[in-house]
């Protein structure tokens, strides 16, 4: 094969950027068909890719309806509607690129993971994180035996509290009933890194977590459910919608909130829509700080943090092995080789740069993968983050996520998915 057609269905954020590695790389790939209920982001996506007027659908369901359009489609709506659009898309013989979570429900995920195998066509899942230099190099390094045989991680997802703000409490993934729990939703990338890096199958694990902090019982005295409707505390408060959503410094969350970027638009947005609410009077339910501890086939252990209580949105890690160990830190493209039997320990820095634009270079890295793959023929083949590949962490989530409510050890091969 050589240039690859795809269609994207859900044209936000995520699925803007993804579809961007075909302006850079014209020769390998072009979009021709989109789908989204949001007619501004259809006629940006029209415009910015030269898609004919007669492939752009507010509907998934007619794109999929049409004859075949493209060699593979893009999923990426909301979490709850990823398995529908996926298994009719397989149906109709298109290779799939999903984002992540696959589904907040396990029989989904398995569900699907089943039909790409049945179909033979190629079902990747957005785990960009092993599409990283950070990441890919850490995973070089033990399978060289740069440390000796790894025995313990130590993984933190330091969320940043403006980040759990924006997203996990009054943005789209802040409710489990309507999105996924915050294990799953953020953190089922870190779930699939330390499958990957301890190299076997998690065999049982605990986890804790609780909502203590953006909750009613922490909002300052007076305040309104919106902060534009005089909040007393506007001046000292770290959330004050205000202050976050419309200076220069706002980034991809200012883009979040409304198609139209304008002032005007983005203050009406506070003003009407969830980012403007208190964010101690909000819908949200999910954990804002949790830990997870892991017990691998091969005796490696890990301990995951996810924590919303840090500045800044970082990935920092130690390995340790029999020899030496390993420290990174995503977001600085460090990673620090210490070897025991040396007196001074390695720096590595890597030239990818990390941070959010592209996840440190994943998101360019998963698209690549992803084309290279169909180019080779699809059919059969598995990338680095495969459907059958990320069902096995996508169920150290679920379990997690048992073991944070219950209260109780989960063995894995006792998570039953019938």
């Amino acid at each position: 094969m050589g240039k690859v057609k795809v269609a994207l269905i859900g044209a936000g954020l995520r699925g803007q950027n993804y579809v961007e590695y075909a302006i850079e790389h014209p020769d390998d790939i072009q979009l021709v068909a989109v789908a989204d209920p949001n007619g501004d982001r259809l006629e940006k996506i029209k415009q910015r890719h030269g898609v004919a007027d007669a492939n752009c659908f507010a509907d998934w369901r007619d794109l999929l309806a049409q004859p075949k359009l493209a060699d593979a489609v893009l999923i990426c709506t909301q979490d709850k509607m990823h398995f529908e659009p996926t298994m009719r898309a397989l149906d109709a013989g298109y290779h799939v690129l999903l984002e992540k979570p696959m589904s907040p429900d396990p029989h989904e995920c398995i569900e699907m993971e089943k039909k790409a195998r049945q179909t033979g066509l190629s079902l990747t899942i957005c785990h960009v994180l092993r599409y990283t230099n950070f990441f890919g190099t850490i995973k070089r390094l033990l399978d060289e035996g740069a440390i000796g045989q790894l025995m313990s991680i130590q993984h933190n997802e330091n969320v940043a509290y403006w980040h759990q703000a924006h997203s996990f409490v009054r943005g789209n993934w802040r409710n489990t009933a309507e999105s996924s729990p915050m294990i799953l939703a953020k953190s089922c990338h870190d779930m699939d890194i330390l499958l990957w890096l301890a190299g076997a199958d998690c065999v049982r694990l605990s986890s804790f977590g609780t909502l203590s902090h953006f909750t009613a019982a922490n909002a300052p005295v007076g305040a309104p459910k919106r902060c534009t409707d005089g909040c007393p505390a506007a001046d000292e408060c770290l959330y004050y919608a205000p202050n976050v959503y419309l200076n220069d410094t706002s980034g991809w969350m200012a883009l979040a909130i409304s198609d139209d970027h304008s002032d005007e638009a983005r203050m009406k947005a506070l003003k009407e829509g969830p980012y403007g609410r208190c964010v101690y009077h909000c819908d949200n339910d999910v954990v804002d700080h949790q830990v997870v501890n892991m017990e691998f086939a091969n005796e490696v252990t890990a301990a995951f943090t996810m924590t919303a209580f840090t500045k800044e949105c970082t990935r920092t890690i130690k390995l340790m092995g029999t020899k030496g160990e390993i420290r990174g830190a995503m977001e600085k493209n460090e990673i620090e080789l210490i070897r025991f039997a040396e007196y001074k320990s390695e720096l590595i820095s890597l030239d990818i740069p990390g941070g959010h634009s592209g996840h440190g270079g994943g998101d360019e890295g998963l698209m690549q993968d992803f084309v290279r793959l169909l180019q080779d023929g699809g059919n059969g083949k598995e990338g680095l983050t495969s459907a059958h590949t990320s069902v096995q962490s996508h169920l150290m989530a679920f379990a997690a996520e048992r073991s944070r409510v219950e209260k109780k050890v989960i063995e894995m091969k006792q998570f039953a998915v019938v």
